[in-house]
């Protein structure tokens, strides 16, 4: 089994990217709908002892969480040291559920891939990139959303260029949808052809595709 991650900025098209591949058959583990449904089960008691007042109604208020530690790199670390073990059981899990299922091909969506040293657990990487002015009109018209949070937002995130250097595949959605479908589906003929004969971090990066 190719086990694919998947990983962008904020606002490069990650998301939908994603369902595409899902579009195609490809089981997707989503690390961000992950962290969802912790923040209603069992992430609650250890994120409200960590940071009270950031839970209500038995789940995690996400606006009063990024409040608490946006922009303090010591409470996003102690943040990722709850969540991200959790995480990872599940994703071991979902991973486990495919092998004996004998699934060739997975997906794993990690926004911070790179950033949290997700790019040892896969076999190739595939980033989802855009033009600057695209990911950051995206970004700044979603509800909420302000300059300065994106621009701490990114901060915490490897610049795209650097991203695109260490990718086996490379997903511009800055050409719209139906280029994003077609370079998806040049990525699984790459990987239809891998089954059976990559092993794990078998792949070295090379020319995008």
């Amino acid at each position: 089994m190719i086990v694919l991650g998947l990983t962008g900025s904020i606002g490069m098209g990650k998301s939908t990217t994603a369902g595409i591949f899902a579009e195609r058959g490809v089981p997707v583990h989503e690390a961000d709908a992950t962290v969802h449904r912790l923040y209603r089960g069992s992430a609650v008691p250890f994120v409200e002892a960590a940071f009270p007042g950031t839970t209500r109604d038995g789940a995690v208020d996400r606006e009063r969480l990024s409040a608490a530690v946006l922009g303090r790199p010591e409470a996003i670390a102690r943040l990722e040291a709850i969540v991200h073990p959790l995480v990872r059981a599940e994703e071991a899990a979902f991973l486990d559920r495919c092998r004996a299922a004998g699934v060739p091909l997975v997906l794993l969506d990690i926004p911070l891939l790179f950033e949290t040293g997700g790019a040892d657990r896969v076999d190739a990487v595939a980033v989802v990139s855009a033009p600057p002015e695209v990911q950051r009109a995206r970004v700044l018209a979603r509800p909420g959303m302000t300059a300065e949070k994106l621009d701490a937002i990114l901060a915490r995130q490897m610049p795209d260029a650097e991203k695109r250097r260490r990718a086996h595949f490379v997903i511009d959605t800055g050409r719209g949808l139906e280029a994003a479908r077609a370079q998806v589906d040049g990525i699984l003929r790459t990987t239809a052809q891998m089954v059976g004969t990559v092993g794990r971090r078998g792949l070295a990066p090379d020319s995008p595709v």
